[in-house]
């Protein structure tokens, strides 16, 4: 009589001990590397568009009258730093860095805060991104890794 042992599916018998062990699998773990694409496209964007609102102050019409109204150049270097710092985290998503995983977290959500601020000037795209940014957080604390015990 043969005894069968059962691999199902993705134990820890590749990792070290104490290490932990990362899921790949799943809408979550596709999601994070989905994640790391957005940020570097928007990071991207953010930089054109605060290189715009820098360069020429009549690219950006405002609509309407707001409570949170900044000069055109300071949002344009606000954008500017901020997609730097975006862009940077995505490609150290790529690399799997765990740092860019938290940065990522931070940076999504301060890039909600600052395009819900931007809102008079491109609304269309503000909220878009805003939308753009909550699946961003989602998708890099869905798939958070965590140590196993053992």
């Amino acid at each position: 009589m043969s005894q069968h042992t059962p691999t199902g599916g993705r134990g820890n018998a590749g990792t070290a001990p104490g290490k932990a062990h990362r899921s790949a699998g799943g809408v979550a773990g596709g999601g994070t590397v989905f994640a790391a694409v957005l940020l570097s496209v928007s990071g991207v964007l953010a930089v054109l568009q605060g290189i715009a609102a820098i360069a020429e102050d009549d690219v950006y019409a405002r609509v309407g009258s707001y409570v949170f109204e900044f000069d055109l150049t300071s949002w344009g270097w606000i954008h500017l730093i901020l997609g730097i710092f975006v862009a940077l985290t995505g490609v150290g998503l790529f690399k799997g860095a765990n740092w860019a995983r938290a940065a990522g977290i931070c940076l999504a959500g301060l890039s909600v805060i600052a395009n819900f601020l931007w809102l008079p000037y491109q609304p269309w795209w503000a909220l878009t991104l805003m939308a753009i940014n909550v699946f961003i957080i989602w998708a890099l604390c869905a798939s958070w890794s965590r140590t196993t015990a053992g």
